[in-house]
């Protein structure tokens, strides 16, 4: 039996069925928003290589096996895949590839079967390791351009924090635990890479990569919000306004974030074009708001990072339910953003205090996310000032939270 003609066949009957296994797969989540081109990626150049590896009177074509898993590697590094998926994608291409064969194979002798379930076994394994190859080297060149990053934001901390003493203690202890694990697991790493020789468990190494990368991520987030803070104290933030598309603008932000709420399966909500009862109210007493102004003369960089952080913090403090935000017009000289959610809520006590750098509301394991700086409010009560505007919070334990801020329509440059 000719196996390798029969895989031609069926190729595209595999390449579908593996697509919708990846899909339905909730051990590969990463694959949710992606569309079909997209996880398919390689998978039709790795079949055509195997077919030719499986015909007895062709020559092998390895090199495009070899090209194919590399890029696949690189792709699913772009797209944010953990190492725990992408393996999971090659055992179901296994599969899904002797699933489908399954009917031929019985027809075949067992010498036969033998020698395809060994080469198709054999592709399938070549893929992994060449995949597992580029996906490390594209978190190892990801790493040490965030150690090069990381470098020139020390330089400027350094210089700022010699004119700010007094929140060093608190930016030392944040950055404690993340500079612990990158530290921790480096040096992991590093010793298994010199003991390479008596290793050889690549998915762990990539699983200790992955968390470096994370607790560097966070290293560098903690002193980009340390760093903006440092700024407007020291009055080097200075605004570029410009006309500004307020739709396009808020689109552009919700699309952003719109990976962050569907992983926690939230609806957001955007109401632009006409005022309701529920969201006036939230504005200030005698306004009669209307729908979204269509150009704002403000700074559009500004503008975009107090939204992203508002609609971020909502998210990150909301597990069921669903954040929603409103803009309108509400005078002759002004407009308001109100961001709503349905989340966990802050205590009165707390709610004067939320806008100070590092504090974070409650001391409950509830109340407490391990991934905030206590920076994110900070930095938007400063940038809404840097905007000539104000910020209203209304927040109620257990029911949510909604921050409103009102800006001039044209700041006063």
């Amino acid at each position: 039996m000719d196996f390798s003609q029969l895989l031609i066949d069926k190729s595209q009957t595999i390449t579908d069925k593996w697509i919708e296994a990846v899909r339905s797969d909730r051990q590969i989540q990463s694959a949710d928003d992606l569309s079909r081109t997209a996880i398919q990626n390689h998978l039709p150049d790795v079949l055509r290589a195997m077919a030719t590896v499986l015909a007895k009177y062709q020559e092998s074509d390895i090199n495009t096996l070899v090209e194919a898993s590399l890029e696949h590697g690189v792709l699913r590094a772009g797209q944010g895949f953990e190492p725990i998926e992408i393996a999971r994608e090659y055992r179901l291409l296994r599969q899904v590839t002797f699933s489908t064969l399954e009917e031929d194979l019985k027809q075949a002798s067992s010498i036969d079967v033998i020698r395809a379930v060994r080469l198709i076994d054999a592709v399938v394994d070549e893929a992994i390791a060449q995949c597992f190859k580029s996906y490390m080297e594209q978190r190892l060149g990801e790493l040490q351009q965030l150690q090069s990053q990381l470098q020139l934001n020390n330089q400027e901390l350094t210089r700022l924090v010699r004119a700010n003493q007094e929140s060093l203690s608190h930016l030392a202890h944040e950055l404690k635990t993340p500079l612990t694990s990158i530290i921790g697991y480096s040096e992991l790493f590093l010793r298994q890479q010199r003991n390479k020789d008596q290793v050889n468990d690549n998915l762990r190494n990539l699983e200790h990569i992955d968390k470096v990368l994370w607790g560097g991520r966070q290293l560098l987030r903690l002193i980009n919000d340390t760093l903006e803070i440092s700024r407007y104290e020291a009055g080097k933030m200075k605004l570029q306004p410009s006309s500004t598309n307020v739709r396009s603008l808020i689109n552009s932000v919700i699309e952003m974030v719109q990976p962050l709420a569907n992983s926690k399966q939230l609806q957001m909500i955007v109401e632009c074009d006409s005022a309701t009862a529920d969201s006036s109210a939230t504005l200030r007493e005698g306004l009669r708001p209307t729908a979204a102004p269509d150009q704002v003369f403000t700074d559009p960089l500004r503008l975009q990072q107090i939204i992203t952080n508002l609609l971020s913090n909502a998210i990150r403090y909301t597990e069921t339910g669903s954040i929603k935000l409103t803009c309108q017009t509400v005078s002759q000289e002004e407009w308001a953003i109100a961001i709503a959610d349905t989340g966990i809520g802050i205590e009165p006590e707390d709610q004067i205090r939320i806008f100070e750098p590092y504090f974070q509301a409650g001391s409950s394991q509830q109340s407490y996310h391990p991934h905030s700086t206590g920076l994110g409010l900070a930095i938007v009560s400063r940038l809404v000032k840097l905007l000539q505007g104000k910020m209203e919070l209304v927040s109620e334990i257990g029911i949510g939270s909604t921050f409103t801020v009102i800006f001039p329509l044209e700041v006063q440059i």
